[in-house]
């Protein structure tokens, strides 16, 4: 690959009570906005985790994103938008788990 391997990135996120809704809001409008934004951004799912039972877990949000290379993933990180994303996003979460992946296979 000329610029490296392709990068997928997996965060699971848990809203503080009262705030699922909200952030959903703000984590949508984030990811259409990078997609908008960062050509290198391939893909951006908002994904709703289910409970056993099959009903929606309201509290968790996931996201999969894939970016063409870890250029590219950090430019995503570098962007001027992140001052206002991040910060914001810390007021509705309780946790935020990170995966930054290789695609080996697709």
């Amino acid at each position: 690959m000329p610029n490296g391997p392709k990068v997928a990135i997996v965060v699971e996120f848990r809203a503080k009570p009262g705030m699922a809704r909200e952030f959903e809001a703000h984590i949508r409008d984030h990811a259409a906005r990078t997609l908008a934004e960062e050509p290198g951004c391939e893909r951006f799912d908002v994904l709703q985790p289910l409970k056993q039972d099959g009903m929606p877990d309201l509290g968790r949000i996931l996201l999969f994103e894939l970016y063409s290379s870890h250029a590219a993933f950090d430019a995503h990180r570098d962007n001027p938008r992140m001052k206002e994303v991040g910060p914001r996003g810390a007021e509705l979460i309780e946790s935020r788990v990170l995966h930054r992946c290789e695609v080996v296979a697709t």
